[in-house]
């Protein structure tokens, strides 16, 4: 029998993931009353959206390096009081240059806490349960970014767009006591131990496999996101409120089977686990290439989809980070975290551009032309998911590789 992890310690780490989800979604709901506030346009105003963004993925590797080099824990501390300062800049900001800038922060302070939570994992629970704390921190990442548009409408009507900002201080601080009185300090790392785990890291194909897996993954789960709104609204013909209403099941979804997910891949296994959850997504994606759907069959095939996503991550974030030297763990939470991005700008970027090159103009695009489009965007998203099966097997074979040779 394993002793269950330390709860303040989870509670802590808990928090700070769900601060770095919630930053990511929580302003986009802002952005109409922050370009009427700075007489701006759409494409100005989406700066506070993207900046975030960019910033976290521009940093991740990095700061997953310091952390090695530095203690994940002292680390974890700075992104935390980042974050807190950089939100208190966006509540104040008297011009959107300044929010921008501060968004910008604020991505930094987060790409902190996303390496330095997934790092200090492994030093806080047992390696037996290290499968749930990861569907843990998986479903948290979820109920962040899934809650982020509904907190921030009833925050917005409430009290105007700066309090998007001013309710995650608050949390900010709790999550900033927490780490204090529940991690405790390592010793450093020696000078050059981060720069050497990088080529570790370029030269271990299991681990490469793990990493692309992941970008593949969230590249399709962008697509949802992406071209969902597309056909609920253009396509079936739903009204704002109810295509919210649908594209909440997916966040939802994700939240509710991430420790579940956890759970079975210390059950099962990684690799098992891993296997289930894309054959999953790969029945989800075929669904929506094959089928011209409405409502109830897009949340039944959206439902499939990101059940697999959750099995998926649950596992491959264990197998990713399972058996990495303390030295190493920044380092690669940074690049793992760094592969979901960049993920997520591929699929909006690629698979955008397919849904719109298959839909034609969407000002005058009929029903037919957006299902078509719809559908060969997930034809895509179907081999890609099949791309990610076949570096799973690879990733297992190496693995058995590794472990009968002399």
């Amino acid at each position: 029998m394993t002793s269950p992890p330390p709860r303040g310690a989870l509670a802590g780490l808990s928090l700070c993931m769900l601060l770095a989800s919630l930053g990511t979604s929580i302003a986009n709901v802002g952005l109409p009353q922050m370009a009427e506030a700075f007489a701006a346009g759409f494409a100005a105003v989406q700066w506070v959206v993207l900046s975030y963004l960019l910033a976290i993925t521009a940093v991740l590797v990095s700061v997953g390096r310091l952390g090695d080099r530095f203690g994940h824990r002292r680390l974890l501390l700075a992104g935390v009081l980042v974050f807190a300062v950089a939100c208190a800049l966006c509540s104040a900001a008297p011009s959107l240059g300044v929010l921008v800038a501060a968004r910008a922060l604020q991505g930094f302070g987060a790409a902190i806490m996303l390496a330095m939570t997934m790092a200090l994992v492994a030093a806080t629970v047992p390696k037996a349960q290290t499968g749930r704390v990861m569907g843990l921190l998986g479903t948290l990442s979820a109920v962040g970014t899934g809650l982020g548009p509904a907190i921030g409408g009833a925050l917005i009507a409430a009290s105007g767009w700066r309090a998007l900002f001013l309710v995650m201080l608050p949390l900010a601080a709790l999550a900033f006591v927490l780490v204090q009185r529940t991690q405790a300090d390592r010793d450093p790392q020696p000078a050059g131990a981060g720069r050497l785990s990088v080529f570790a890291t370029l030269h271990d194909r299991a681990l490469g496999a793990g990493l692309g897996m992941s970008t593949l993954v969230a590249a399709v789960m962008m697509t949802t996101l992406v071209a969902g709104p597309f056909y609920l609204s253009h396509g079936i013909g739903l009204d704002p409120a109810q295509m919210g209403l649908a594209m909440a099941v997916g966040p939802c979804i994700a939240a509710l089977a991430g420790i579940p997910a956890g759970r079975m891949t210390d059950r099962c296994g990684s690799y098992a686990t891993t296997l289930g959850g894309l054959l999953c997504m790969l029945a989800g994606c075929l669904v929506l290439a094959l089928m011209p759907l409405g409502v109830t069959g897009y949340i039944g095939a959206l439902g499939i989809l990101t059940l697999g996503y959750a099995q998926f991550q649950a596992a491959n974030n264990t197998a990713v980070m399972g058996n990495v030297p303390a030295d190493r763990r920044g380092t690669i939470a940074g690049w793992l975290n760094l592969s979901r991005n960049l993920g997520l700008i591929v699929g909006a970027w690629a698979l955008g551009a397919v849904f719109a090159w298959g839909m034609g103009d969407v000002h005058a695009a009929l029903p037919a032309a957006v299902g078509r489009g719809f559908r060969l965007a997930f034809w895509v998203a179907s081999g890609l998911v099949a791309l990610a099966l076949l570096l799973a097997c690879a990733r297992r074979v190496k693995t058995l590789q590794a472990s009968t040779a002399p």
